[in-house]
């Protein structure tokens, strides 16, 4: 056995605890609570609350760029209608 098998095998321990520390750090910024910035099952990135309007759900898609302006201005003028 050389002198680089033998000096690998007292170290092995080092390449697992550099890539939990790269992930890690790698995670660190992620939006999130959680372990690494991973969110729990089931939560929304948009944060809608069971107390949001129509009108608030609507804002917070448009200012996310899910939805387009003109989708955005005619389901707002649908809402305005409903409420009438």
């Amino acid at each position: 056995m050389n002198v680089l098998e033998s000096s690998w095998h007292s170290f092995w321990w080092v390449l697992p605890l550099l890539l939990m520390v790269l992930c890690c750090i790698g995670m660190r910024g992620r939006s999130g609570s959680g372990v690494c910035g991973f969110r729990p099952w089931g939560t929304d990135s948009r944060n809608l609350l069971p107390t949001d309007s129509a009108i608030d759900i609507l804002d917070k898609r448009y200012a996310l760029g899910e939805i387009g302006r003109e989708e955005y201005e005619e389901r707002k003028r649908s809402i305005r209608h409903g409420m009438e």
